[in-house]
C-alpha cells in the first residue's frame, strides 16, 4: 500500500514539473515564435481637421507638449537657440524659448532685414534693356497698323505694298467667311421657326376645323358674296311723312334715273 502511495506521489510530480518546464520554456521562446506574435499597427493619421471639439482639444494638447519638448531637447542637445510660439484655437499664446524670447525675434528681423534681396546694377541694367525692347515693339506694332488702315504709305516699297495687300484680302476673306456663316445660322433659325408656326397653324386648323392655309379665303368669300346680296349697302337715314307706298316710289325714282 505504501508502495503503490510512493509511486502514484512520483507520477504525478513528474507531471507537473514536466509541465511547469514547458511552460517555462514556452515563455521564454514565445518572442521567437512567429505564429504566437502579435503585433499593434497603429492607424495612420489623416491630415484633415478634427471635427470632435473634445477630440481636438485633446490632440492639441498632446501635440503641444510634444512640440515644446521636441524644442528643449533640440536646444539642450544641439546647442541652439530656438524660439517658439504656438496659439491656441481660442487664442491663448503657449512659447518656449531656449534664452530670451525678445532677443531671438530680434535676432530674427536683423537677419531677414540684411538679407533682404536688393536691386543690384546688373538686374537695373536687364530692366532697362527689357523696357526698351518693349517700346520697339510698340513702335513696330503702331506702324504695321497705320499702314493697315491705308496711312503713311509714301515710304513703303512695292514688296511692302504687295505684302500688305495680300494681308488685307486675307483679312477680307476671314471677314466674308464669318459673315457667311452667321447668315447662315440665321437663316436655319429662321427655318426651324418657320417650322415651329407651321405646325402651330396646322394644330389650331385641326381644332376648328379648317382646311390650313383657307380659313381666311373663306372669310373673304363669304364677305363678298354678302356684298353682293345687298345691291344697295347705304342706309336710308332721311325722314319721310306719308303712305309707306309713296317712300318705295321715291326709292325707286333714283334708280330708275341711273
Amino acid at each position: 500500500m505504501f508502495v503503490e502511495f510512493y509511486s502514484f506521489c512520483s507520477l504525478i510530480s513528474f507531471v507537473l514539473i514536466h509541465q511547469f518546464s514547458f511552460f517555462f520554456f514556452f515563455r521564454r521562446s514565445w518572442k521567437f515564435l512567429p505564429c504566437f506574435s502579435v503585433k499593434m499597427v497603429r492607424g495612420k493619421t489623416q491630415m484633415k481637421r478634427i471635427e470632435n471639439p473634445t477630440s481636438r482639444q485633446v490632440t492639441f494638447s498632446k501635440r503641444r507638449n510634444g512640440l515644446l519638448k521636441k524644442a528643449f531637447e533640440l536646444s539642450v542637445l544641439c546647442d541652439v537657440e530656438v524660439a517658439l510660439i504656438i496659439f491656441s484655437p481660442r487664442g491663448k499664446p503657449y512659447e518656449f524659448a531656449s534664452s530670451s524670447m525678445q532677443e531671438t525675434i530680434a535676432r530674427y528681423l536683423r537677419h531677414t532685414k540684411d538679407n533682404r534681396v536688393k536691386p543690384t546694377e546688373q538686374s537695373m541694367q536687364h530692366l532697362k534693356t527689357e523696357a526698351e525692347k518693349m517700346l520697339k515693339k510698340i513702335e513696330l506694332l503702331e506702324v504695321s497698323r497705320r499702314k493697315l488702315l491705308g496711312e503713311n504709305l509714301g515710304s513703303c516699297t512695292l514688296e511692302e505694298l504687295q505684302q500688305i495687300e495680300q494681308q488685307l484680302e486675307r483679312s477680307v476673306t476671314r471677314v466674308r467667311a464669318r459673315k457667311a456663316k452667321v447668315f447662315k445660322d440665321q437663316i436655319e433659325k429662321l427655318k426651324e421657326k418657320e417650322e415651329v408656326l407651321a405646325a402651330e397653324n396646322a394644330k389650331l386648323c385641326e381644332k376648328y376645323g379648317l382646311l390650313p392655309g383657307k380659313g381666311s379665303k373663306e372669310v373673304n368669300e363669304n364677305e363678298e358674296a354678302n356684298d353682293e346680296s345687298n345691291p344697295s349697302s347705304d342706309v336710308e337715314t332721311e325722314l319721310f311723312i306719308g303712305l309707306p307706298e309713296g317712300r318705295a316710289k321715291r326709292i325707286v325714282q333714283p334708280n330708275s334715273t341711273d
